[in-house]
This record gives structure tokens, C-alpha cells and sequence, in this order.
């Protein structure tokens, strides 16, 4: 539950969250209060730490993954103000979904737990055990197979449908490959990458 301050100044508001919740890494919402007669306005900050969003996402995934039957342990931190919970599983495929779409939902599901319990919208970025990692690895692969038959044949080449991050990952991978440019066509979902003979 969201800490709640009020003080004169939005600022005292803040710093007095700030001191209760004991660091300085903080979600805040402000709500201007209206004095009566003889008062003046006041601030009130309802306001959440970086820790306790952490263990919200935590206890949030927990009740989700349990009603799977699945067994699941996490491995959480916070930098650059970006949460990452990495999930390690008795089964890390139902965890996946098809090419990441569960962990995809995941994702999306807690965004919206959030943005309702507390009106706030971190980044965050869910993973099981390495499969991001691994996906890239894939994608870059993929990518440069392709870029080379492309450069080889002269013939532009469709790949399937992906999301923005998986296609940004090809983008990058193929930015400075020699006879092949890419250009991303479609709408979402179905936005997909097309690499071009130059």
C-alpha cells in the first residue's frame, strides 16, 4: 500500500515520503488539497519505493505462476530504473509461450496490476532463466543466414511476423551488413521485416 504525506509544499510533500519510505527511489502521486477558511492548501503525496514495486511484481507473478502448477523462483534487480525479473522454472516452456508470448503477457499483465494499484508505469523487463538471451542469439543468426542469401540470390526475403523488440534485434544485427538494407512493413501484430537487395 502506497505511503501518504501531506504538507504545505509539494516538496516538503516529497521529501517527508522520501524520509518514511527511507530512500530516495520513489513512485509518487500528488493530489493538491484545498484549504477552507483560515488555511491554506495543502500537498498530498501517496507515494511507493522501488523495493516495494520490486515485491509487488514478485508476489503478483507468484499468484499468477501458482495457479499454473507451476514451481517458480526469481532472481530480481533494479537498474537504470528498469525492473527485471528473471523466473527459473520446473517448466520454463508454459513460462515462454510460443516464441515469448506468454512471457509477453506476463509482461503486460503486471504493467496493468500496476497502473491499477498504484497509477504508475515502470519499465520492466521479465525473462526465463536465459531465453531472451538465447532468442537474440537466435535472431542474429537467423538474420545474418538470410541477409547472405539475399546478397547472394538479389531476392528480397519476408520474414515472419514479430514484435518490435525482436525486430529492432535484426535491424541492428544486419545495420551495417554490406548489399542488404531492412525495412519493417505491416501493422501490429502482424508487422513484419523485409531484408532488400541493394
Amino acid at each position: 500500500m502506497p505511503t501518504v504525506v501531506e504538507a504545505k509544499t509539494l516538496i516538503e510533500a516529497v521529501e517527508e515520503a522520501k524520509n518514511l519510505l527511507h530512500t530516495d527511489k520513489i513512485f509518487y502521486r500528488t493530489e493538491e488539497k484545498k484549504g477552507g477558511l483560515f488555511k491554506g492548501k495543502t500537498y498530498q503525496v501517496s507515494a511507493v519505493s522501488y523495493p516495494e514495486v520490486l515485491e509487488e511484481i514478485k508476489k503478483y507473478l507468484q499468484e499468477i505462476i501458482n495457479s499454473l502448477n507451476v514451481e517458480v523462483q526469481f532472481e530480481t534487480s533494479i537498474d537504470n530504473d528498469i525492473f527485471s525479473v528473471t523466473m527459473y522454472s520446473n517448466n520454463n516452456s508454459i513460462l515462454i509461450g510460443k516464441n515469448g508470448q506468454t512471457l509477453k503477457a506476463l509482461e503486460t499483465l503486471v504493467k496493468a496490476k500496476l497502473n491499477v494499484d498504484f497509477q504508475i508505469h515502470p519499465k520492466i523487463a521479465l525473462n526465463v532463466e536465459h531465453y531472451k538471451e538465447k532468442r537474440v542469439a537466435t535472431l542474429e543468426r537467423l538474420a545474418v543466414r538470410i541477409a547472405k542469401e539475399v546478397r547472394a540470390t538479389k531476392t528480397d526475403a519476408v520474414l515472419d511476423d514479430m514484435n518490435s523488440y525482436e525486430r529492432r534485434v535484426i535491424h541492428n544485427k544486419l545495420s551495417n551488413f554490406k548489399g542488404v538494407s531492412t525495412v519493417s512493413e505491416g501493422t501490429e501484430p502482424h508487422r513484419h521485416i523485409i531484408i532488400k537487395a541493394e
